[in-house]
């Protein structure tokens, strides 16, 4: 089954342990050390749009890109009537803007659903195009560390009131493929549970790949840090936050 069509219906529900006011009070704070404080950003991998919401409330002008339709339907729920959140259903290997942005940002992993490398550059490649001169990309990934040592071949389960999942995870070292087979069990009226199942994939990337990758696309490497953090990477560090600078691009060659 296609990954986030039974899971969109919850996922708000199991990321309620994500500090998303502290990730977004992080982006905005590196995103002015960098020069942008203000203008059009984009969140590639948006889902239900949490991350997108209070961007736009710190004073962006937000554009989320997708490629799940049932994250979105949740994303435009939460709209305002005064918002002006444009949200775009497209694939992070192929998207299209009307035009440049001041920023980009991914959250909670996006990037490691990205399993082929060429893919990954294509993406980078995408993200410079669309980049105002000088630009930025800041993104999380997982890390191989996590992978191997954390989520491995181990099983994951969480019961609540209104949901409960089993997560059994799978991770080929060689391949660099993480597979978890996600069974949910979603309440419905008069107290019922019906059971859903999808597969999601993932790749780990080491950051000299990521580096590579950015590279080969156009894009600078500017720094990456141990999670949401201005701490260095470390060998056990589960998440890492990464930034890439645009290059090449002018005024003159967007207008």
């Amino acid at each position: 089954m296609e990954a986030y069509t039974s899971f969109a219906q919850v996922y708000d529900l199991f990321q309620d342990n994500v500090p998303y006011g502290e990730w977004g009070d992080y982006l905005v704070s590196l995103l002015a050390e960098y020069g942008v404080r203000g203008g059009i950003l984009l969140d590639l991998g948006c889902g239900t749009g949490s991350m997108t919401r209070l961007l736009a409330d710190r004073g962006f002008d937000m554009i989320g890109v997708d490629g799940s339709e049932d994250m979105l339907e949740i994303a435009v729920e939460k709209k305002r009537e005064d918002d002006s959140i444009l949200y775009l259903c497209q694939d992070m290997r192929s998207f299209e803007l009307y035009g440049t942005v001041a920023a980009a940002v991914s959250v909670c992993d996006c990037l490691n659903y990205i399993t082929d490398l060429e893919d990954l550059t294509e993406v980078f490649r995408l993200v410079n195009n669309y980049l105002d001169p000088g630009g930025v990309f800041i993104f999380d990934v997982n890390t191989p560390w996590k992978y191997e040592t954390l989520l491995a071949d181990r099983t994951f389960a969480e019961v609540r009131e209104e949901s409960s999942f089993i997560w059994e995870n799978f991770y080929d070292p060689e391949d660099k493929i993480n597979e978890y087979d996600l069974t949910l069990f979603i309440r419905e009226e008069g107290g019922l549970y019906r059971r859903f199942s999808e597969t999601h994939y993932q790749r780990s990337y080491t950051l000299e790949e990521i580096k590579a990758s950015a590279e080969a696309a156009g894009l600078r490497f500017e720094a990456a840090y141990d999670g949401y953090t201005k701490e260095p990477v470390r060998e056990d560090s589960e998440r890492i936050s990464i930034v890439l600078r645009e290059q090449g691009k002018t005024r003159e060659e967007i207008y």
